[in-house]
């Protein structure tokens, strides 16, 4: 049979199904960008399911509720553990988010050997007001699947906090949503208790000046 006079189009010619291959960074080679300058030093990126994710930027309630946390868990926990703020760690070979405070297991070097990963943490907490669908739909089940225990995340957007317990991979087992005159305690540290209001501003500064001086 001859070819030469086969028309060609688009019905009887077949092409093979085309496939999007995306490639997945994973933490060695997230490293290897930052050193190279691929990643710059100020840039405010995280890895999250072999994705290098821009970060929102930081807003004025952001900050200061995460000041406000930073100071609550450092008087709270005092020498119990290490109070980690807006630092990396490893959550698999996927993934090294950096939520807004990582409470630690204490270590001696704090962390200078490596980065630390999941049995390190006794808690983790994500402040979100412009990021809680981000911070509630992506990075929390990510958490949980990877065996986070304990994960609080600070809705500026309705004035909650929400706890998150009991990892599987079905999700948190336990998750409770505490209001305003609520008090949480830590499952790594239980007899710590600490006020919904005093952690999202709503009673008077830890530090008050005397008014006769």
């Amino acid at each position: 049979m001859s070819f030469a006079n086969f028309p060609i189009s688009s019905t009887n010619i077949l092409f093979p199904p085309m496939k999007l291959v995306t490639q997945k960074i994973n933490i060695e080679q997230y490293h290897l960008m930052g050193e190279t300058g691929l990643i710059k030093a100020d840039e405010r990126v995280e890895l999250i399911n072999g994705e290098v994710r821009e970060m929102s930027p930081i807003g004025r309630f952001h900050a200061s509720c995460v000041n406000r946390l930073t100071r609550i868990f450092t008087q709270s926990l005092d020498d119990l553990a290490i109070v980690s703020v807006q630092n990396s760690f490893i959550l698999n070979n996927l993934s090294e988010p950096q939520p807004d405070i990582a409470i630690l297991k204490n270590r001696t070097d704090f962390y200078e050997a490596g980065l630390p990963q999941v049995s390190d943490i006794l808690l983790l907490v994500e402040v979100a007001d412009t990021t809680l669908v981000y911070d509630r739909d992506v990075k929390i089940p990510l958490y949980t699947a990877n065996g986070i225990s304990e994960v609080w995340l600070v809705n500026l957007v309705n004035r909650v906090i929400v706890v998150y317990c009991q990892p599987s991979t079905d999700g948190y087992r336990k998750v409770k949503t505490c209001l305003s005159g609520e008090c949480l305690c830590l499952t790594a540290f239980p007899t710590i208790n600490i006020a919904v209001n005093q952690m999202l501003g709503i009673v008077e500064p830890l530090i008050k000046k005397n008014q006769s001086s």
